[in-house]
């Protein structure tokens, strides 16, 4: 704004020496050919027109001037608003994309510890059926950590007694398999192997949900496995 109105000065200057010059000039040329001085209200009524003229000249350069200038203060005040919006806006984006990072990484290192409760160091800690289900379940492939998972299943499906039995629906032994005679599948003693009953619990854990651990997180959320 400041450099539009500087050369608004100058050009209003201009245009005002024009006008002098020009009046000057024709006071000038009128006392050359009368070879006598016209009289001052003469002269004021002669260049009052041309006066005239010039100030509505420059009135009208001014106003174009301003005008002009106006508008480019507009546009920059518009330029910079945008630039504005567009770095919140990017901003924003940037912070949703660190949230989802974060949740990602927690659900990454949750599911990377399964249990976030004590680990055994071994199956020796247990006995009974516990420590055979234990050892059976390093045979399978998982690894102690998942443990704690198996315990907690199938001490609350049968308190690890493979006689356990739901009249009801039929459930059968530590794994409550349903029907009992699915675990036929493993060996004949069934009834009352436990460790015939835990083989085919590890199996239908392993095939349905993958891990002890994915197992025991559905039954928290649904009471059933």
């Amino acid at each position: 704004m400041s450099r539009l109105w500087s050369r608004l000065g100058a050009r209003t200057a201009a245009v005002a020496l024009l006008s002098v010059g020009v009046i000057g000039g024709f006071q000038l040329g009128d006392d050359r050919d009368q070879g006598q001085r016209v009289p001052d209200q003469q002269v004021a009524v002669q260049t009052a027109p041309v006066l005239s003229s010039a100030r509505e000249r420059v009135t009208e350069y001014q106003t174009k001037l301003r005008d002009a200038a106006v508008a480019e203060a507009v546009k920059e005040r518009k330029r910079r608003e945008e630039a504005t919006a567009a770095s919140r806006k990017s901003a924003r984006e940037a912070a949703v994309k660190v949230a989802d990072a974060k949740k990602k990484a927690a659900a990454a290192a949750a599911a990377s510890k399964p249990y976030d409760g004590p680990i055994p160091s071994s199956c020796a800690e247990f006995t009974g059926n516990r420590q055979t289900g234990c050892a059976l379940m390093l045979e399978a492939g998982f690894g102690i950590d998942q443990f704690p998972c198996l315990d907690k299943l199938f001490t609350k499906e049968s308190g690890w007694n493979h006689k356990a039995e739901n009249r009801s629906s039929g459930a059968y032994g530590i794994p409550q398999a349903l029907p009992g005679s699915k675990m036929g599948s493993v060996a004949d003693d069934w009834r009352t192997n436990p460790a015939t009953q835990i083989k085919w619990g590890l199996g239908y854990i392993e095939g349905r949900y993958g891990t002890p651990c994915k197992a025991w997180a559905v039954m928290q959320a649904k009471g059933w496995y």
